[in-house]
């Protein structure tokens, strides 16, 4: 297949593009500078403006942009960003996607498990409805912008929690863990929905050619709360996991990240994509973060 990927150069994007040409896939990668290789294609997505005949030579488009959630503070400008980001993105490729007159057959874009709010211990499925808080709504209007592409191609929104991989949001907890600070946040008892970097890419390589459309929930098949990840990663990393940070010192310190990022529990299952014959590599946390720190 020939994709064209934004965001093939962030963690999930690097994985996926070696999977991909793995596979003996073409892989074009779109950019915001001037081109640096003949594989490369630049798009202006803030004034939502990409070139129209490379979205018809391609047979599916995937779509990983969007500012980093995990950048603090929040500040009200740094909120738009968040929200700007995505949607420019996202609504160049569909908008582009919707009028050409030979669309590529898939469309991936990149969502998260942010769409259900802080829910507790209920199972959340791709048929759970939407919840409440920033990121919700962020999430929410992310998908509607890769809806715009739906009546021509076969649209797949991938909602993807904590990504089990050297970079992006396990980032601060590998190093708080590495000096010996890690941690149970609050009262541990939150649900973290996780999945391996390998796993989140082998799931959206194989939602590439699958019939499945819509939501599709990338978390790993068994559920962990957030104290099981923390301190599954301070014993394979051979440090202390003694310190507690109780839900009022979060809340303060951290003020709406600390409560939709760490604090928010979401019981995301994939029960789409288990459906559909996929089959984890890393189907429990313990088995992720192995397979990460023996690397």
């Amino acid at each position: 297949m020939r994709v064209l990927m934004a965001g093939a150069s962030g963690l999930i994007g690097s994985e996926l593009t070696a999977q991909l040409e793995t596979d003996g896939h073409e892989v074009l990668r779109l950019v915001r500078r001037e081109r640096r290789s003949s594989s490369e294609y630049r798009w202006f997505p803030a004034a939502r403006v990409i070139d129209p005949g490379l979205i018809a030579s391609v047979d599916a488009v995937i779509s990983l942009s969007g500012a980093s959630t995990g950048r603090l503070p929040w500040t009200a400008g740094y909120k738009r960003e968040i929200l700007r980001s995505r949607i420019d993105a996202t609504w160049t490729l569909a908008d582009a996607i919707a009028g050409s007159a030979t669309p590529p057959a898939t469309f991936l874009s990149a969502s998260a498990v942010g769409f259900y709010g802080d829910r507790g211990d209920e199972e959340l499925t791709e048929e759970s409805t939407k919840g409440e808080g920033f990121l919700s709504d962020v999430v929410d209007a992310w998908e509607q912008a890769a809806n715009l592409a739906s009546h021509s191609t076969r649209v797949v929104t991938v909602r993807t929690g904590l990504v089990v991989g050297d970079g992006g949001a396990f980032t601060p907890l590998q190093l708080l863990t590495r000096f010996g600070l890690g941690a149970t946040l609050g009262t541990g008892a939150q649900y973290w929905p996780w999945i391996s970097l390998h796993d989140e890419a082998a799931a959206i390589r194989h939602l590439l050619t699958s019939q499945l459309a819509g939501p599709v929930n990338l978390a790993g098949p068994t559920p962990a709360r957030s104290e099981e990840v923390t301190s599954t990663l301070a014993e394979a990393m051979h440090r202390w996991h003694p310190w507690r940070i109780p839900e009022p010192v979060v809340r303060t310190a951290l003020r709406e990240p600390g409560r939709e990022l760490l604090l928010a529990s979401q019981k995301s299952v994939p029960r789409r994509l288990l459906g559909d014959g996929f089959t984890f590599e890393h189907s429990t946390v313990q088995q992720a973060i192995a397979a990460l720190t023996a690397g």
